[in-house]
This record gives structure tokens, C-alpha cells and sequence, in this order.
């Protein structure tokens, strides 16, 4: 399934690429197409997670209220919802395809040869083949991207086939090579540069995230305040933003430390397409929540 949707992807990148000519350029106008295309959907989250907020009180009451009968608490819990028009399983949705489109660019920017030129797989192992033979070093994991590092070489050594010039993709950008992958170019400073950049851009998408939650969990606790059984929605409450709280501190430590792991490995394509990724949803996400709370205040 990856391979298909990377195969589509690889349609739209290459278009860009004949365009402006330079891989790093694509990539980035790439995201923002994929970003706009997926803008409806964000749209939708974030009044779902507005909306969940909201019925936060009725949710509450309903928890106090049917606490020792479970299958009665599922029963309204399902009314609940119907009534307001959401779905519980709303955030599912986003979620999967936010990892259909993760693995698919993956398989996409880690085969570009593939993906984006069309060379068939017989005609890809013969270069790598060729590469091997003379003693040449080739990834087991991006052979592509050693075919691309080593056009030149392969040009001077295929003057009768015309189909080399297919793996004349231009990775320079801006002075960074991104075809190079971190950890094997440990010497290279500028291989540093992207992946840091895209780690601090994760550090603060989490820390906005942490932050909005815990006004969401304020404003919950605010909500239920006087209601039936007061006291006792009112501990878990606080029990819930506590752990909340403690799992989003512990995020903040945990994604930058995954994401050194995997921008460092991987080729710095990848890396900057996650960066461009990573600093459009900041952007979304500060626009949307402004024009999602102005709506509902107008409302």
C-alpha cells in the first residue's frame, strides 16, 4: 500500500523537480501542496478537539452519574455523542493517514530513482551492481541515493545508455548535499544542520501542543465547578491533568531524542522534508486555533 501511494507522490515531486530543477526546492513546495491538500482534515481535528473540550461537562456528570453501571455509562456515552455529532473514534482517522502519508513520502524520498524517475527495479540492480563490482560502497538500505552520488562515475563508465541521465537528480541545496546521510558523513558539519533544525522544530510543535492541552484541561475543570457530585469530578479532574501533564513532559524529552535517531540516519531529503513538514503544522496550528476560537466567540 506504501509503495502505491509512494508511487503517486513520486508523480507530483518529480513535476515539481522538472520545474525548479533542484530536489531540495520540490521537496519543499511538495510539503506545502500536501499540507494544503490535507488542510480540510486539519480544520476538522481541530474543531473536534474544540468540540470535545466543550462536552467535557456533560461527559463528567454522565461518568459521576452512572459510575457503577458501565454498560449503561457506554449507552449514554454513545447518546452523548450522537446528539452533539461527533464520533469517538474522529481522531482515528487522522491518525492513520497521517501514517499512510509518513511511510509513503519515506518509501518516496528514500527511492527516488523508483519513485519519482519510473526505472524499473532490473535496471536499478545492474547500477548497483556495477557500483559493487568496482569496489564502490553501496547502502543495503538507500542504494538509490548511492546511484544518485555516484551519476558522474556511472555516466563516464555507461556512455551507450542514455537511461543514466535518470539518476541525474540535483540534491544540492543551498550548499547542503541531500543526498548525504549523517552518520555515515560524521566529519561534515553541514550534515548537521537540517536535522538539528528539525529537532528543535519537533521540541517546540510538542511544547505547543503540551501547552494547549493543559489550557483545555483548565478550562474542563472550570466547566464541571458546581455540578452533581462536585467534589468527586473534581478529583479526577485533577488527576487527569496531572497525568496529562506528566505524560506531555515526558514527550518533550522522549520525540527529540527519537528524532535524533531517526534524522541521523536517514538522508538529509528525508530530514527536510520532515523540517518543512514540522514548521507548516506550527504555522497551522497557531492560524487554525485563532480562527477556530474567533468563530466560536462569534458565535
Amino acid at each position: 500500500m506504501f509503495e502505491f501511494f509512494a508511487n503517486i507522490f513520486g508523480y507530483l515531486l518529480n513535476f515539481l523537480y522538472n520545474i525548479v530543477n533542484n530536489y531540495g526546492i520540490a521537496i519543499i513546495l511538495f510539503t506545502v501542496i500536501i499540507k494544503l491538500l490535507l488542510l480540510p482534515l486539519s480544520i476538522k481535528q481541530q474543531k473536534t478537539m474544540k468540540k470535545t473540550v466543550k462536552i467535557q461537562e456533560k461527559v463528567k456528570v454522565l461518568q459521576f452519574k452512572y459510575k457503577n453501571d458501565q454498560e449503561k455509562l457506554n449507552q449514554e456515552m454513545m447518546n452523548l455523542y450522537k446528539s452533539e455529532n461527533m464520533s469517538p473514534f474522529s481522531g482515528c482517522l487522522t491518525g492513520i493517514i497521517q501514517l499512510l502519508l509518513l511511510l509513503s513520502i519515506f518509501y518516496l524520498v528514500r527511492s527516488p530513482i523508483t519513485y519519482m524517475q519510473k526505472m524499473d527495479k532490473e535496471e536499478i540492480n545492474q547500477y548497483v551492481s556495477q557500483l559493487q563490482e568496482a569496489g564502490k560502497q553501496v547502502s543495503n538500505v538507500y542504494p538509490e541515493i548511492d546511484l544518485i552520488r555516484e551519476y558522474n562515475w556511472l555516466k563516464e563508465n555507461n556512455l551507450d545508455n542514455s537511461n543514466v541521465e535518470r539518476l541525474n537528480i540535483k540534491m544540492d541545496f543551498f550548499g547542503l548535499d541531500l543526498s548525504k546521510i549523517p552518520q555515515q558523513n560524521m566529519s561534515d558539519y553541514t550534515v548537521y544542520i537540517i536535522p538539528l533544525l528539525y529537532i528543535l522544530s519537533s521540541f517546540i510543535s510538542i511544547r505547543m501542543t503540551t501547552a494547549m492541552q493543559q489550557k483545555q484541561n483548565k478550562q474542563e475543570k472550570v466547566v464541571v465547578d458546581g455540578k452533581t457530585g462536585k467534589e468527586i469530578v473534581q478529583k479526577e479532574e485533577e488527576n487527569e491533568i496531572d497525568t496529562v501533564m506528566q505524560t506531555n513532559k515526558m514527550m518533550s524529552w522522549m520525540m527529540p531524542i527519537m528524532s535524533i535517531s531517526i534524522a541521523f540516519v536517514a538522508p538529509l531529503g528525508l530530514a527536510l522534508y520532515w523540517l518543512v513538514n514540522n514548521i507548516l503544522m506550527i504555522l497551522e496550528r497557531l492560524v487554525l486555533d485563532k480562527v477556530i476560537k474567533t468563530g466560536a466567540e462569534e458565535e
